[in-house]
């Protein structure tokens, strides 16, 4: 009885998709769908619930999105390919999908797709890295293995980061929001008699570093603020304070040629430096050196 019932079945299922239309994406079915899905009123067709093609467009959109990746040189050295990414063509997919939907019958579409090129690729950074315009060098406790781990986080976010002539680098936009979600962990200490850190404590030491760094290079200082009270890693007013929902540290790039940001974060050391061609024409700016000698730090168990 079982077999007869899988055998009818077999073949009726084709049956019920003579009238929809197929989506296919590298040949492969990822949706059926059927005009009678999206019409707004039986009474009124052939008048369409748009929302319902709204939502059906970002659905594929999702299905056939795939990121495209800059290029990153590795702590090696060595420079890690750029990935080409792809997005829906939405204007030929809602041409044909309206074409279905006004017609008669079943049909099919292949995805339509554009190939989205990364900002950043392998030949632009070989060409980039070639002088170094500005760097800076602060310490750390590495010791304190939750402010550690949340400096190289931040750190490794930064680090290949790319600024084009004329562009302006947001800290906050590069690095993204500090949550536990994203591996930031809580860093809470007391430095000289204030607690000074939370969920993803030890970051402005990032946006510090950076900021004399860039500023090293020459570069527009769009937005920078300092903490209320004095920080231990840099000299007085050279520091960056960062808050996903407050300050924000930002420079523009006024030179003709891109810059090419690294970090590097060892033994209780945070190194910046900028690079850029060996064509482009920049004026560095001296910036006072920070000290080695690192604060008195009391750990608590927990921050209220």
């Amino acid at each position: 009885m079982l077999n007869v019932i899988v055998t009818v079945l077999f073949f009726i299922q084709p049956m019920t998709y003579d009238e929809d239309l197929a989506i296919t994406h590298d040949d492969e079915v990822i949706q059926h769908i059927n005009r009678h899905q999206f019409v707004e009123n039986e009474l009124l067709d052939p008048f369409f619930n748009l929302e319902k093609i709204h939502q059906l467009v970002v659905q594929v959109e999702r299905e056939v999105h795939e990121q495209a990746k800059n290029a990153k040189i590795e702590k090696n050295g060595n420079i890690n390919q750029e990935k080409v990414g792809r997005q829906l063509h939405r204007e030929r997919f809602i041409e044909g999908l309206f074409s279905y939907l006004y017609g008669s019958g079943g049909s099919k579409i292949e995805v339509p797709e554009l190939t989205v090129h990364p900002k950043v690729d392998s030949e632009l950074l070989a060409n980039i890295r070639t002088q170094e315009i500005g760097s800076y060098v602060t310490y750390f406790n590495p010791k304190n293995k939750e402010r550690s781990h949340n400096i190289r986080l931040a750190a490794e976010a930064i680090d290949s980061h790319v600024v084009f002539p004329g562009e302006t680098f947001s800290f906050n936009e590069v690095v993204g929001k500090r949550t536990k979600e994203k591996g930031y962990k809580p860093a809470p200490v007391i430095v000289k008699g204030e607690v000074t850190e939370g969920i993803g404590g030890g970051i402005c030491q990032i946006s510090s570093t950076m900021y004399n760094a860039v500023d090293n290079a020459g570069v527009k200082i769009l937005e920078r603020y300092s903490h209320s009270k004095r920080v231990p890693y840099v000299p007085e007013g050279r520091d960056a304070t960062v808050s996903w929902y407050g300050p924000d540290f930002t420079f523009k790039n006024v030179y003709n040629q891109p810059l090419l940001i690294r970090t590097n974060v060892i033994n209780g050391q945070v190194s910046i430096k900028v690079y850029s061609s060996d064509v482009v024409d920049f004026e560095s700016r001296k910036i006072p050196g920070a000290t080695k000698k690192l604060p008195e730090e009391i750990e608590l168990d927990s921050l209220d």
